[in-house]
């Protein structure tokens, strides 16, 4: 084969589909739908039915909880039509008539959705930080408060730690894919916690899919957002922070064992994932 042939090729870039990339390198649904499960019942004694995914991209974590019981319904919302689309046609229709008749999908702003009233409203991937001003993020909360029923539950992640307001890189293998996930840090402003960042993909041919995903949002830090829940009129906020153990490879560094546990005091890191739940 002649070499103007094989340049003529399409890469793994060219043919990779950022979704299915993003949804096996970030996303955890299983994880997520046991989370949502397990506090629901602990703090409200029933099993949760109902779940309105805010910020829900492809829907996938909506799709996952339907599938976890027959009697479960989700309302995703996000404002992206093209990736609503993907969703509804990968995640919901994929999965059959059952799960995707329980799933409604709305083109819509999250703030404008407080109906019907559900069990638990969800807010993952950091996605609310794009809210940049207080008023702004407490007007949020204010309406996934109105959405939720007289025991409802609000969840949402956040990140943070030392080395979360420096530019810098990260790289995880995607197992099976050739394929290498890269969080990028571009930028962080101290003065006022805007800052930016970026997903990308590494494969094996040599190709790389650039800024897949870019994002320009606030680092928000705990006491913020659990203030900013109490001004929304929310009973109670818990922080669930993960537990760490040392590595198994003898290298004294720590890392994280994918269990949380409320706390009110932990030790700072170099990064670290909670979880915020508030009470309604």
């Amino acid at each position: 084969m002649s070499r103007n042939n094989a340049a003529s090729r399409p890469t793994r870039a060219d043919q990779a589909d950022r979704h299915v990339l993003y949804q096996k390198a970030v996303q955890a649904p299983d994880f997520e739908v046991e989370f949502l499960d397990r506090i629901f019942r602990e703090l409200r004694g029933r099993k949760p039915l109902s779940l309105k995914e805010d910020f829900c991209g492809t829907a996938y974590l909506s799709s996952e909880w339907v599938k976890s019981d027959p009697e479960r319904t989700a309302v995703g919302v996000d404002i992206d039509a093209d990736t609503l689309a993907w969703g509804r046609q990968h995640n919901l229709e994929a999965a059959g008539s059952d799960v995707a008749s329980r799933v409604t999908l709305l083109e819509k702003d999250v703030r404008e959705v407080t109906e019907p009233r559900v069990d638990i409203v969800c807010a993952f991937n950091f996605s609310y930080c794009l809210l940049e001003k207080r008023d702004e993020l407490r007007h949020y909360f204010e309406q996934a408060r109105a959405s939720l029923k007289d025991d409802g539950l609000l969840f949402l992640d956040l990140f943070g730690g030392t080395e979360c307001e420096t530019e810098a890189e990260e790289e995880t293998e995607l197992e099976g894919e050739g394929a290498t996930y890269i969080w990028e840090q571009v930028t962080f402003n101290p003065i006022d916690h805007h800052m930016e960042c970026a997903i990308h993909f590494a494969f094996d041919d040599g190709s790389r899919l650039d800024n897949a995903f870019t994002y320009a949002w606030r680092l928000w830090s705990i006491p913020e957002i659990r203030e900013l829940l109490e001004e929304a009129g929310f009973a109670k906020t818990r922080v669930y922070w993960e537990r760490f153990e040392e590595a198994e490879d003898d290298s004294d560094e720590m890392e994280g064992t994918g269990e949380y546990y409320e706390t009110e005091e932990a030790e700072n890191q170099e990064s670290w994932l909670v979880y915020i739940v508030a009470e309604k």
